[in-house]
Order: C-alpha cells, then structure tokens, then sequence
C-alpha cells in the first residue's frame, strides 16, 4: 500500500512513533489551554469533594465502594485524585493528561499491529486512524471521558502483552495481561469485550488457529529426543514464527475434534475463561450501577430495532464526521424503512465478512472487532439515556481501520499502482481527520461554545437545551436561561434536570411560589433528588420555616449522604434556631467532606463566638482566612471576637480589612463603642 522506503525498518519505525506523537500532540494540545465545561465534569471534579480530597486512604475507599455517576471505576477516580494532588483545579492539567493517555495508546496500537504482522506502515495508518479521527475529539478533551482515554490505554497495554504471550505462553507472561485486562475494566466497563477481541487476533494476524500452529504446538510438548532440538527457540525467529511453535500452556497433546473445535479450539476457550469470567462480573457490576429505578425505561423491541440504525450511523459517521455534538437523544420513532435497510445493510456485511474469512481475514477481524466492541454501548442492554455518543467510537473504530488499510489494496492488481496511489492517498485522508479534529477541538473550548454548537448541529436537543440554560443563569442572564429550560421541558415534558434548574431561576429572583411549584414537579419526577430537596430547603429557610428547611436538608442527606451542602445548609438552621451544638456538628461534617470549605469554618467561627468559645472562633476564622485571603465575614468575626476579649488593636485591624472587602458591621460596633477611632 505504501512506497518502499529506503531506510532501515528500526529507523521506520522510530520514525512513525515520533510522528504519530508530534502530530496527535500537535492537534490536540489546544485542548491544555481549556477549562472544565458544566456537563458531567462537575460531577467527577469540580463538586466532588472525595476528588478533592487528594490521595487518601477515606479516598480510596470511597472509590472502591462508590457507584457514584452512574459507574464503578475506581481507577478513574484515582486518576482524578492523583490530578487533583498536582493541578488542584486547574482544569489544564487534567486535559493534558488525558491527551498523554490518548498518545500512549496510538503508539500502543502501533506498536501492537506490527509486532502482529510486521507491516510498519499499515499499522501507522491504524494508529493515525485512531489518534486523529474527529469522532475521537470527545473522549480526549472532555475531563469526565477520563474512564474512555485510561481504559483504552489499559486495553492497549493489555493487547500488547497477550501478544508478547502467545510469541511465549508461560504463566509469567500470562498473568500481566490479566493484570493489565483488570485495570482496563477497573477504569470502564466497555473493555469487556476484549477476550473476543484476542481470540479474534487469534485467527488474524497472529495465526494462531492454523492447523500447522496446532500440530507443532502439540509436538513441542513431547519429549522424545527428536523434537528436543525443534523446542529450543530460535532467537532469529520472529514473533510469528514463535507464536507457530508455541500455541498455548492451555494446549494439549490431543486435541478434541469436536464441531465447536473446528470453530474455536478447545484450548482457546481454556486460555481465555479468565477473562470471560471477569467480563462477567464487570458486566453485572455496570449494569447494577447504571440502574436507575426512577428512568423512563425503553422497551425492548425499541431498543433492539435501534440497534442496526445506530450501527450503521456509526459507520456514516466515521466516513463523514458532521454535526458532531455532546449530546444526541433518541428519536421518538424510527421509519420502518430505516430500521429495514440499516438491518439488511449489517447482515449483508456480515455475511460478505464471514463469506471472506479464509480468503480475506482480515475484513472479517476488522468487520467483528467493530461489531463487538460497539455491542455493550448500542442500547440493547439500558445504560446511560443518550442514544449514541462520539467517545463509543474510540475503541470500534479501529475494526474499520483494519479493514481499511488492508482491505483497499484488494481493489488494485498491481503493485506499482498501489504504490503510486494508496500512499500519497492515505497521507491526505489522514491530514483531513487532523485538520477536522483540530476544528472540532475548537468547540470545548468552554461550556457556551460546545452547547452552542450542539444545539447548531442538532437542533431538537433537549440535553443541550438544558446545559446551555445553566450557562446563561450562571451569565446572570435569566430569561434567556429560562427560555432554555422551557424548551428543553416541551422537547421532553418528563425533564426533571429543567424543572430544577427553572426553580433555581425564580428561587433567583425571589418568585418562590413558582420556585416550589418547578421544585415540586422535580421531586415528583425524580423521588431520589437530592438537590431538589436541598434546594427547596432553603426557599423554607429563607421564609424562616425552619422545621419545614431542616426536613427537606434531612432528605437530601438521607438520599446523597455526602452532601456538603446540606450539612452546611442545615447548620446554619440550627444556628438560628440556637441549637449550636448541632450546628458545630454540621459544620464539622461538611468541613470533613470538603477540608477547602471557607464558608463552614467561618460561620462555625461565628457560632463558637455565640457561646462564647473565643479561642475556638479565631482558630476557625483563621481556617476561613488561610483558605480564602479576601473573605471579608471572617475578618470580620474575628474582629468582633477581639475586640469582645478587649483586644482592641487586632480587632480594629480586621474590622478596617473586613470594611475595606465590603463588611463594615465590625467597624460600625466599634466606633460605636469608640474602641476604633
């Protein structure tokens, strides 16, 4: 497919490696200039305060236990800690590091389809396939993708040593890739299809099915004198010819001839339950963490004529990536003739990809890697409620390079043409994916330009719609905000993200009979809404209810026991209702939550002030002031507290700072008590 090269195959290869970094990091590295966007990376960092919280043993805990977001992947989590621990929330650092993730697995690919088949320059199209297509933009500058770019890695890794086994199938190569194979499902579940895709690697490109691998594995297991010399391995011999000579330590001296032997042999099976079996248990384990028994729940006939459709938009997306956005919802009903030629599309390819297995495998590894890697994430089994989604391209995608880079050779007879045209030809589709993924880059810049976006390439988005009126509200643009929600609310009349955020308007502006209603209608929706209730709360609060306020902080706990702002919410309840020891305790608890929480140590200050705890009030406003050097309430308590115990000079000095950031009350008091003048 490409131009000979005269250069030495190491020399090719570092080449490519260099390259494929220069070019990925190229691309991409724009995304390091970019904040967090207000779509899920909230969730995992920048209201999460186990995240925040840094590297430690209540942290790891939390991770391992957690199916916090709809997902257990506690590896994720460390990865985020651990980010946490250098960048704080620098939101720069966290795309740099999925962006490293991402060109390790480029050159993990690399690496993997050329140790396999010895072709340096297909596999570099595989790899630039992958790094650069716009498909895969999602996953590298979205923060909250973390679980797609550390998998993947971890699922290259692990690839790449089950090839380094099969060249030599001893136990201590075998357990490294189900080291690595449990990492990957550690970090998401989608990576648990890779058992099928090794035994699919197998068949091609390392061989391993061949009736002559079979017999010389059986062979090097005797121990007559004349196959003695035949077991020593030849250091000259390539990975292939290693892997023919050595099958498997699962392979035996007879294998049975049974039908299912003939498909898959016995001894693959045996090699590969290990990981079936983990596969399994990740699979249960994401299907427990994703349910939610409060969901609008697709029926199954839906969701399995769904299936073909998105498969085959998957592919018109990878051929022409347009109108690519973060979000794209399910349609109300598909046309009978969409489902119709979308499922004679697949079975039509499937059957030409099984009828060409002997002559052409690699059109028939490449056609299954892409069918069975995009199986977990098509909506047969119920997950998350989007319908498709960019990052489920990450991994699918490289079943369509493989038959790419090696099926289109089959068009051409001869060799000079291929030469003369594939080359240059696969140069300039490469440059088009970079030249597109850098645009689509451009689009997570921030929250409004990815929304705005969205909403341009997929206008009926009721997702979007919501998301693009939380940015405007925080803009301080409210009727636009709500304009916004009310769209989403008659996109999807069940929305119970809009009616919260349309309560959080009018609670704004101090409508609050319509903030209850919005808040109400929210619960009903959704009984387990925890923000909601907490919300609601401190309409209460703010109406001096506040039995009704402490009851609805108590459900929000109850539901979201880490709720910082509940705790802190009720604290300040009991505080007013003069029950002080409860509200040091809230205090306390949401300080515990969040270490970085100026609010509560100050207004835990002030409390301890109330019962005339002076000491413990100053050490609290000094907390307060050391976490946050401009907050002008503490200054202020703490003025006041000095200048109770009659230390006037310190208090006059923090009531003139506190006056100067906007609260005078302790300046006021002591010119009144001419204690400042």
């Amino acid at each position: 497919m490409f131009n000979k090269i005269n250069i030495s195959p190491g020399k090719q290869k570092l080449i490519v490696y260099i390259v494929l970094t220069v070019v990925t990091f190229a691309v991409f590295w724009q995304v390091s200039q970019y904040g967090f966007v207000n779509f899920d990376d909230p969730v995992y960092v920048i209201y999460n305060s186990h995240i925040q919280s840094g590297l430690s043993l209540a942290g790891l805990r939390w991770a391992f236990c957690t199916t916090y977001a709809e997902f257990w992947h506690p590896l994720t989590w460390f990865s985020l800690m651990l980010d946490y621990q250098f960048y704080g929330l620098n939101a720069g650092g966290y795309h740099l590091t999925n962006l490293i993730l991402h060109i390790l697995s480029t050159l993990l690919l690399f690496w993997l389809f050329n140790r396999m088949t010895g072709a340096i320059w297909p596999s570099a199209f595989v790899a630039a396939f992958f790094a650069l297509h716009p498909l895969h933009v999602e996953s590298v500058a979205w923060i909250a993708e973390r679980k797609d770019v550390l998998s993947a890695f971890l699922g290259m890794l692990t690839l790449c040593f089950y090839v380094y086994y099969t060249e030599k199938p001893v136990i201590k190569r075998y357990l490294p890739v189900v080291f690595c194979f449990v990492l990957a499902l550690m970090s998401k579940p989608m990576v648990v299809t890779l058992p099928v895709i090794m035994i699919l690697l197998d068949y091609w490109p390392l061989g391993r099915f061949q009736q002559q691998g079979i017999t010389s594995a059986a062979k090097s297991v005797m121990p007559d004198s004349k196959n003695k010399e035949k077991r020593k391995r030849n250091p000259k011999d390539s990975p292939k010819d290693q892997r023919l000579k050595n099958i498997s330590l699962f392979s035996d001296r007879k294998l049975p001839k049974t039908w299912i032997a003939r498909i898959i042999p016995l001894w693959q099976l045996l090699e590969k339950t290990p990981f079936f079996i983990l596969s399994a248990i990740f699979s249960i384990i994401a299907i427990y963490a994703q349910y939610n028994p409060y969901g609008k729940h697709l029926p199954l006939s839906f969701r399995f004529a769904n299936a073909p459709v998105y498969f085959v938009l998957y592919l018109e997306k990878t051929f022409m990536p347009y109108n690519l956005a973060v979000y794209y919802t399910f349609p109300g009903q598909l046309p009978i003739w969409q489902v119709l030629v979308s499922t004679l599309l697949v079975l039509v390819i499937s059957v030409a990809a099984f009828a060409a297995v002997k002559r052409f495998p690699y059109l028939f590894v490449g056609w299954l890697w892409y069918v069975v890697t995009l199986l977990p994430v098509i909506k047969i089994v119920e997950g998350v409620y989007d319908a498709m989604a960019d990052r489920y391209h990450y991994l699918p995608s490289v079943g369509i390079a493989i038959g790419l880079v090696w099926g289109i050779p089959l068009l051409f007879k001869h060799e000079d043409t291929r030469k003369k045209i594939l080359f240059p030809a696969g140069i300039a589709f490469i440059a088009i994916l970079a030249v597109l993924s850098w645009q689509q880059c451009r689009y997570w810049e921030n929250s409004k330009a990815l929304f705005t976006h969205a909403l341009q390439a997929k206008n009926n988005n009721y997702m979007v719609h919501n998301c693009l009126g939380i940015v405007l509200f925080d803009e301080g643009r409210m009727q636009e905000a709500l304009d916004h929600y009310n769209e989403a609310i008659r996109l999807k009349p069940d929305n119970t993200d809009a009616y919260f955020n349309k309560g959080n308007v009018y609670a704004k502006r101090g409508d609050y009979q319509r903030a209850f209603e919005n808040y109400n209608e929210a619960i009903r929706l959704k009984p387990d809404n925890a923000a909601a209730y907490n919300n609601r709360g401190k309409i209460f609060e703010n109406l001096s209810e506040y039995e009704r306020a402490i009851g609805d902080y108590n459900e929000a706990i109850r539901l979201k026991p880490d709720n910082i702002l509940a705790y802190y919410n009720r604290g300040n309840v009991y505080d007013k209702l003069g029950r002080y020891q409860l509200a040091i305790e809230n205090y306390n608890e949401a300080i515990r939550l969040k270490p970085d929480n100026a609010a509560a140590y100050c207004n835990k200050g002030m409390t301890y002030a109330r019962i005339g705890l002076y000491q413990n009030a100053i050490e609290d406003f000094n907390n307060a002031i050391r976490l946050e050097q401009d907050y002008a309430d503490a200054y202020n308590g703490r003025g006041i507290v000095y200048l109770m115990q009659g230390n006037k000079e310190p208090g006059c000095r923090d009531a003139q700072k506190a006056c100067e950031l906007g609260n005078c009350k302790a300046l006021e008091l002591a010119k009144g008590r001419e204690d400042c003048l």
